[in-house]
């Protein structure tokens, strides 16, 4: 019997998910989650960070509730940069460099006030999708790739990702309006 090292088995992932492993403090235990929940917990502010976005924000800039639609839309908007999706909320996460928390930290204090996006860094935990993981599922609502990430490092550039939420909040209705309830994902 042929004996295969967790080096030769970890080599044969994709280089994208090796990358993602790389964050994971115990990358065995990612393997598993992702094999048993296909979701697992990676901490922000190492390899990146992520930027929430409620989807009433990202649908009103899209003009469409439809996930296909939305996600089309994000793939454009945002060149391409990987987003995950919690259909739950809906909220949107563009994945961006590991040090925009500190550097937005005004801008982030403004938009979460008026539009509940926000900047999350170090100290916290993103579930982060099986990389194949990609596309709405009606059945399970289960997080996925809005916008799959493309190849190790790549991000969205964050100007980007501020013009979008800034586009988002103009759309959006006076903060001391009451906001309508986030059209669900479908």
């Amino acid at each position: 019997m042929r004996h295969v090292s967790a080096e030769t088995v970890i080599d044969r992932r994709s280089p994208v998910e090796r990358w993602l492993l790389s964050a994971a403090p115990a990358p065995g235990q990612t393997r598993r989650d992702w094999a048993r929940q296909g979701v697992a917990l990676l901490p922000l502010g190492v390899l990146f960070s992520a930027v929430r976005i409620p989807g009433r924000l990202v649908q009103a800039v899209a003009g469409s509730a439809s996930a296909q639609g939305v996600d089309d839309f994000l793939d454009e908007a945002l060149d391409g940069g990987p987003v995950i999706c919690d259909p739950r909320g809906p909220r949107y996460y563009a994945l961006v460099p590991a040090n925009v928390p500190a550097t937005w930290r005004q801008a982030v204090d403004d938009w979460r006030r008026s539009a509940d996006v926000d900047c999350l860094g170090r100290d916290t935990y993103l579930g982060v999708p099986r990389i194949d993981r990609t596309g709405f599922d009606p059945h399970t609502f289960a997080g996925y790739w809005a916008v799959a990430i493309s190849s190790p490092g790549r991000l969205c550039p964050p100007l980007t990702v501020a013009r979008l939420i800034a586009a988002g909040v103009h759309l959006l209705p006076d903060e001391r309006e009451e906001w309508p309830a986030c059209a669900p994902l479908r």
